[in-house]
């Protein structure tokens, strides 16, 4: 790339003699043979460039486009643009051998972010399984350490003593088996700050851990204690207090905030999407972490395109308001009388026109649902009429060779193009087309192949928007989530607390509200003051 340096705005033309322009023609090219023997070093360019985003309104797919998907815009704003776009445009070089380039930076911030990341996933996996290995590892060694080091000077083991050994063996079984169900796991998320519960459960074996380390070595090891079975007995009570111990970790990790003591009201910023859940007693970043994990699992996937809509009716509609300032100084409005009339006639006609917005809303949207009823019609026919032709052909397969018989990924490419096309129309009328692949759709409909299912099995995933788990990982639009929040997010949820949850293209505003307290009671009703005679008379009809 060359190193010359173009400025916004700049011009060669002057006021200076043509000497003084000959000599400045001279000087770049001297620039110009300097900058190309300097290209032979490393060098790198930094361009500054917007970040390539996709359009709203042909999104670009991470899969495979759909049949007949139209290109973007980029490519026509790039046919639009003026010949001389150099002109004004701002190239930052540097011709030092020790400069960098954006795009290194960028990359080297994500590698750093990428380790630091994994660190943080990993580091209580770690402390968990070398708090683990202690807690197991004590009281085998409080029973080998006096058997290796005075064996002759240990008073025999009896039967009541090899009885503890059997104790010890299946209570550190349990205690193994409880540690890797409750401690041992993967977490499901980074957190901004420690778990309160869990730094003080492991901050508790630790201190259990070292207290029974340090009566062991000043009563036993400096004293070379003979009853072996007191040893035992001392090697048994540490277990049952490291089983007591993570008797309290269930309660207080797992069994605590089971009861729901809150109810939380969670709006999505862009659609105002909103859904309500009972939580328990839990700290903010926890009661954070719940309220994603729902976000996920109901609420539908989030759409811009829908948004981008509304935005572009809006900007419509103030274009075509034009308004003028018939009273202003110098106006020529104001000298001719006709002039000025027009103008007020012209504020008076853009004032009717926003009384009747509300009635070019209306039928824009009866206008879209009736498009997305037909669009809806056309689709489920075609699905329809693919189906019956899967149906036929599987009939015929069993009448025919098995040579012949084709595969269930090779029937739904061979069935996909009749419904691509109404499919594709259908998606994009509801704005719904970035969400689905062709790939993937392919790859849904093998799956309702090979479990026979209905044509509105297939169709369902595609009529509603589904949840934000129907679909993959690059749809979410969320990779990284950020708590905001005024309160500390190690404390407990509050009546009345409210809190954020941001990620780039929107945010959950969550308000959490207390159950109230229910008083029951109780009204005992007489049985026999429900019982009633009749009596029946002789010239009464029944």
């Amino acid at each position: 790339m060359d190193t010359e340096s173009t400025h916004s705005g700049y011009s060669y033309h002057s006021s200076r003699s043509g000497r003084s322009n000959r000599h400045g023609d001279r000087s770049r090219e001297r620039h110009k043979a300097s900058s190309s023997k300097d290209s032979t070093r490393s060098e790198r360019s930094v361009v500054i460039n917007p970040p390539d985003t996709p359009s709203q309104d042909s999104p670009v797919h991470n899969g495979e486009p759909l049949p007949g998907e139209p290109t973007s815009t980029a490519d026509q704003e790039d046919e639009g643009q003026d010949d001389n776009w150099g002109e004004t445009t701002t190239a930052v070089t540097g011709t030092s051998e020790l400069s960098i380039s954006q795009e290194d930076v960028v990359g080297l911030g994500k590698e750093m972010q990428d380790r630091t990341r994994g660190f943080r996933r990993y580091l209580p996996l770690a402390v968990g399984s070398f708090v683990a290995l202690m807690v197991l590892a004590t009281p085998l060694a409080f029973l080998l350490l006096p058997v290796l080091m005075w064996p002759d000077r240990l008073q025999a083991c009896g039967a009541a003593c090899e009885g503890l050994f059997l104790s010890i063996a299946f209570k550190l079984l349990i205690l193994l088996m409880a540690m890797w169900a409750l401690f041992l796991k993967p977490g499901r998320a980074s957190l901004p700050r420690v778990c309160v519960y869990r730094a003080f459960l492991t901050t508790l074996t630790l201190l259990l851990t070292m207290s029974y380390w340090l009566f062991f070595g000043v009563r036993i090891l400096d004293a070379q204690d003979e009853d072996y079975h007191g040893i035992v007995q001392f090697a048994v009570s540490l277990v049952d207090s490291q089983l007591f111990v993570h008797y309290l970790a269930v309660v207080l990790m797992e069994l605590r905030h089971l009861q729901p003591c809150y109810t939380v009201c969670v709006i999505r910023s862009t659609d105002g999407e909103t859904r309500q859940y009972n939580i328990g007693q839990l700290s903010v970043q926890k009661a954070a972490l719940s309220i994603l994990e729902y976000y996920y699992r109901d609420f539908p996937l989030h759409n811009p395109a829908l948004l981008s809509a509304s935005k572009h009716r809006a900007a419509k509609h103030l274009a075509g308001l034009k308004v003028y300032n018939v009273d202003a100084p110098g106006s020529t409005a104001g000298a001719q009388p006709g002039n000025g009339n027009q103008s007020r006639a012209m504020v008076t006609a853009a004032a009717k026109r926003k009384d009747s917005a509300h009635n070019e809303l209306y039928y824009e949207e009866a206008d879209y649902e009736r498009r997305v009823r037909k669009r809806r019609a056309r689709l489920v026919v075609a699905v329809e009429e693919a189906f019956t032709h899967v149906r036929r052909m599987k009939k015929e397969d069993e009448q025919a060779t098995p040579s012949d018989i084709m595969d269930v990924r090779e029937a739904a490419l061979a069935i996909f193009p009749s419904m691509a096309r109404a499919l594709q129309k259908y998606l994009r009328t509801t704005r719904r087309q970035h969400c689905h692949s062709m790939e993937s759709i392919q790859t849904h409909l093998a799956f309702c192949l090979v479990n026979n299912m209905s044509p509105k099995a297939f169709l369902e995933a595609y009529l509603a928007p589904g949840p934000t788990l129907q679909y993959g990982p690059e749809r979410w639009m969320a990779d990284q989530w950020t708590l905001v929040s005024e309160a500390s997010v190690t404390g407990g949820i509050k009546e009345g607390s409210e809190f954020l949850l941001k990620c780039l293209d929107f945010s959950l505003a969550v308000t959490i509200k207390g159950i109230p307290y229910i008083r029951l009671t109780e009204e005992y009703i007489d049985p026999k003051s429900h019982k009633f005679i009749l009596l029946l008379q002789s010239e009464t009809s029944v």
